[in-house]
């Protein structure tokens, strides 16, 4: 896809005589969990030209030849599209199958964006990051990834089948996301500012808080001090002796 979308670009801006990005977002590739996730899936990305005004209504989408709906409702062949196993969730031959899509397609014209089918798969299915966060605070872990769509069960049971190399992935995905969680708000509680923190400032209240990051980064979450002082950027030296410091203030 990588490939496809950067050879295509090149081609556009070389025949429209123009510079830049074509695409906004890089393209995304998701596990999604079949019941209930898929069909709706399906039906919110093949709505996409209707919701963006680039057709004007579901007899124009049959024939839009930028979309995979016209293809599943027969109109345009894709050998490298699969439109049978879409078709076979609405039973039936394959005229009455196509029929009970449309009319499916037909009944979600009118929903607008669905946030539910945007983001991470566990945070999707839990409700956002605030129900996470309220699991973390009464002490239950939950695993999570952008790359799966479906309920907290069925995420589970894809990163448990997940090679190793994978979940170390997402593992230091999590841990990324609490040490800048930590320092968002040690500096908040502390009135510095993140930048300062970051940008080696010695003024006195930015390495108080300093001090207290990396003593929570290290001591009570078990951070390496090379890893904290890759995030602060500062030396591992720096890290090491605001750790002690931190220690002999809290001896008194």
């Amino acid at each position: 896809m990588r490939k496809l979308l950067t050879g295509y670009a090149v081609w556009f801006n070389r025949k429209h005589r123009r510079r830049g990005h074509l695409f906004q977002n890089r393209y995304k590739s998701i596990v999604c969990e079949e019941n209930p996730y898929l069909l709706e899936l399906v039906r919110y990305i093949h709505l996409n030209p209707l919701r963006s005004s680039a057709v004007q209504g579901l007899a124009e989408l049959d024939r839009y030849r930028w979309c995979g709906h016209s293809a599943v409702v027969g109109r345009k062949d894709n050998d490298w599209q699969e439109t049978g196993y879409i078709l076979s969730l609405f039973g039936g031959g394959k005229r009455k199958a196509i029929g009970a899509y449309r009319r499916f397609i037909a009944e979600g014209k009118d929903i607008g964006r669905r946030p539910e089918l945007v983001g991470g798969g566990l945070i999707r299915s839990l409700g956002g990051w605030s129900k996470v966060l309220s699991l973390r605070n009464r002490g239950e872990k939950e695993e999570y990834d952008s790359r799966i769509l479906g309920s907290g069960e069925f995420v589970q049971g894809i990163l448990g089948e997940a090679d190793e190399k994978l979940r170390r992935q997402i593992q230091h995905k999590q841990r990324e996301n609490s040490i800048e969680e930590v320092i968002e708000k040690m500096c908040a509680e502390g009135g510095v500012k993140a930048e300062e923190l970051r940008g080696g400032n010695q003024r006195r209240r930015v390495a108080e808080v300093r001090a207290k990051v990396s003593f929570r980064l290290n001591r009570e979450m078990g951070i390496s001090m090379a890893e904290i002082a890759r995030q602060l950027g500062v030396g591992g030296t720096a890290v090491a002796m605001a750790i002690r410091k931190e220690e002999r203030g809290k001896q008194f």
